[in-house]
């Protein structure tokens, strides 16, 4: 075997990774130390950090998800309904109230110059008896002894027997205050709103009979019955205070 030139000393020499190799092909040794040698301007691996790199970052937290909505109990449920239903009974007894406020304040009359006697005050009020009734101006009255209104229009007496009266059920009373007046009052117990002691008396009398609602009779319906029968559309609402049209200097109230 030919002995290496670069060590003729038989000494156990070093190969390039820093190991001794023996010349005689002897088993290669490490040097003290257990480590073995870098040539030097060696770069180490980067997995030979590993144990001294920083460990990676934790992947980002997923976004926080909404609380959940609490959900109602019975008895939460149950107010939650209580209190709507209280409140819509405020606002319908609101208008309840304000309805009735309204209705309160306004009466239902009969226009007298829009009147024309047509006989439905008599027949389409919801009471079994009208609460329209006759009445009379006396500061308008002539006081006469052959009243249009109370007469028909062919007496066969001046007189008060029933043949000769114009009203069917006698409402109109005539009495004697000297020659030849004559005073004529209304029964409104017994006039029927028929309208034919009105009707005679604007047609050749000097118009002191007219047809008035009686509000001591009178329901003050939200829609007069009348009212909407009316071809002449002679009803209409007016101040409660004040709930009656009538005719002439001194007209009396019903």
């Amino acid at each position: 075997m030919t002995e290496d030139p670069s060590n003729s000393s038989g000494e156990p020499r070093q190969d390039a990774g820093g190991e001794s190799r023996h010349p005689a092909g002897g088993e290669r040794r490490r040097p003290a130390g257990g480590e073995r040698r870098r040539p030097a301007g060696s770069v180490r691996h980067p997995a030979e950090h590993s144990s001294l790199a920083e460990p990676p970052a934790p992947p980002p937290a997923p976004p926080a998800s909404p609380a959940p909505r609490h959900a109602l109990s019975r008895r939460e449920l149950l107010t939650s309904a209580a209190r709507g239903t209280g409140l819509l009974g405020l606002g319908a007894a609101a208008g309840l109230l304000g309805g009735r406020a309204s209705k309160a304040a306004t009466r239902w009359q009969i226009d007298p110059n829009r009147c024309i006697q047509c006989g439905r005050c008599a027949t389409e009020c919801v009471l079994e008896v009208s609460a329209v009734k006759c009445v009379h101006s006396h500061g308008m009255c002539g006081y006469c002894k052959l009243c249009t209104g109370y007469f028909e229009p062919e007496p066969i007496n001046l007189d008060e027997g029933a043949e000769n009266q114009l009203c069917p059920t006698g409402a109109i009373k005539r009495e004697f205050i000297e020659d030849p007046y004559y005073e004529y009052s209304i029964n409104k117990d017994l006039c029927v709103a028929c309208g034919k002691c009105v009707k005679g008396c604007n047609m050749f009398g000097n118009g002191s009979l007219y047809l008035q609602v009686c509000h001591d009779r009178c329901l003050n319906c939200n829609i007069c019955a009348i009212a909407s029968a009316c071809p002449a559309q002679a009803f209409r609402q007016i101040p409660a205070p004040n709930p009656y049209l009538l005719r002439g200097k001194g007209a009396p109230g019903t």
